[in-house]
């Protein structure tokens, strides 16, 4: 049995597992990545962020064509079926997987492929196809990613009951659709197949979908999807869900049935965690598989770290990146060390949602003296000369201090123009300000000048 010997080693090649492994390697640290699927980039490039966001595009994409009254001019509407647009969305994932191996490559970082479990607080075995090796560490950061939740009560080997995973395996175009689950990642696949003119019954076990953004977002999404064709029924439980040679069936705890040609689990996901051999070293995760860690990322001992999808919240590709260059920031000291608490949400449903900062409920429960300046996108010459009128940038912001509180952006490339607000919110004293955005000249016609209206408008609320 081969055996190695390294400063820094990573488990799992995803976006947390990269960014941990890049900084380290970059501080002279001998660091080793482990993958135990045959190329890197994890679940956020082959089953998560990249495909859904790729069919995500293609879709949109097909609706403006088919929209748009100049090609309505050249020709008939088109259809298009799921797994011809799943087949270009695919292009992207082989040009990301050939970006982030050459990363690997270039850094100097050994590439391993295998199953890591833990031996001891300093040892893991590495079982790929043919072969068998043990490896010593310094220092290990558990990246392991995450996994749809599958209860056991509904059978997914079933060829018409789907996961979030499995979903990318769908081999025809369904007439009718039921999600279960309403969430972000059930509410993107229920705009994506609302957009290739599936009827979708969209099932939400709380009481509004993304309970978590601001309110006046959260019932814009939901007009939208209905102004879709999406049926949502909120304060719903399953209680069967069956599958038969021509569809599903869903039994609701309310005693309602549906019926649609397939079933998609969007209820949740599962830390990856069980075969890691935790039990050898004394971590025990939670019930969801998740492992716990303190505000520099270490686990019950100092020298393992967690990051990623494994730890929980807020389980975004874009703060797995920065969580993973923290916590090897953490092992090798250097100054870019901080706690990932500053993330915006970016929502890729049709249209797109992002926001970042505090919702008018926090600060109405806070007792903050708050006010509001809007920007509707149908007054934007941009979104005139594109035909995407659909959305607002909505600024919260302090009326006595004038600093902005919360971004909150409902529209075509929301998940764009929140950075430009994020980064006025981040500077300090003064700095932030509705000040700058009234003080600052926009380029004309763009998305951006929305900040100046809303701006504007805000400052007209002030007496």
């Amino acid at each position: 049995m081969a055996e190695h010997h390294y400063d820094v080693v990573v488990i799992g090649a995803g976006p947390s597992g990269e960014g941990a492994a890049m900084n380290a390697a970059k501080h002279n640290q001998r660091v080793a990545i482990i993958e135990d699927k045959p190329t890197v980039g994890g679940n956020c490039t082959h089953w998560g962020t990249i495909p859904s966001k790729a069919l995500r595009h293609s879709v949109k994409q097909i609706i403006t064509f088919n929209t748009n009254q100049m090609f309505r001019d050249i020709g008939e509407p088109r259809w298009f079926s799921f797994p011809r647009v799943l087949q270009n969305a695919q292009k992207v994932i082989g040009k990301q997987v050939k970006l982030r191996t050459q990363f690997y490559s270039r850094n100097r970082v050994d590439l391993i492929n295998g199953r890591a479990s833990f031996l001891d607080q300093n040892r893991l075995v590495i079982r790929g196809n043919k072969s068998v090796e043990t490896i010593h560490f310094k220092q290990a950061i558990v990246a392991t990613g995450s996994r749809p939740y599958l209860p056991s009560d509904v059978d997914f080997r079933h060829h018409r009951i789907y996961n979030s995973d499995s979903i990318l395996n769908l081999s025809h175009t369904p007439r009718t659709l039921i999600i279960y689950g309403a969430g972000v990642i059930g509410s993107e696949y229920a705009s994506i197949f609302a957009g290739l003119g599936v009827k979708v019954d969209l099932i939400n076990p709380g009481n509004r979908l993304l309970s978590f953004l601001d309110d006046e977002i959260s019932d814009a999404l939901s007009y939208h999807l209905r102004n879709n064709g999406v049926l949502v029924r909120h304060n719903e439980q399953y209680e069967t869900v069956k599958g038969d040679d021509h569809g599903v069936v869903l039994t609701l705890q309310s005693g309602k049935k549906i019926r649609a040609d397939a079933f998609l689990w969007c209820n949740g996901r599962s830390g990856n965690t069980e075969n890691l051999g935790l039990d050898k070293i004394g971590l025990e995760p939670n019930s969801r598989g998740q492992l716990a860690v303190d505000d520099h990322y270490r686990t019950e001992l100092g020298h393992i770290y967690a990051v990623g999808d494994v730890i929980g919240w807020p389980s975004l590709a874009s703060a797995a990146y920065d969580q993973g260059r923290s916590a090897s920031a953490d092992i090798v000291q250097d100054e870019y060390f901080r706690f990932v608490d500053d993330v915006p949400t970016g929502i890729y449903t049709i249209p797109e949602i992002s926001s970042v900062g505090k919702t008018e409920r926090e600060l109405t429960e806070a007792k903050v003296p708050y006010d509001v300046g809007q920007a509707f996108f149908k007054d934007l010459a941009r979104a005139q000369i594109t035909g995407e009128a659909v959305g607002m940038l909505k600024l919260l912001f302090h009326r006595e201090t004038r600093e902005i509180l919360g971004i909150h952006c409902f529209g075509d490339q929301a998940a764009e123009i929140v950075h430009i607000g994020q980064a006025i919110m981040n500077q300090k004293g003064e700095a932030n300000s509705l000040n700058y955005f009234i003080n600052t000249t926009f380029n004309y016609p763009t998305m951006a000048e929305a900040y100046r209206v809303a701006a504007l408008n805000g400052l007209n609320r002030i007496f």
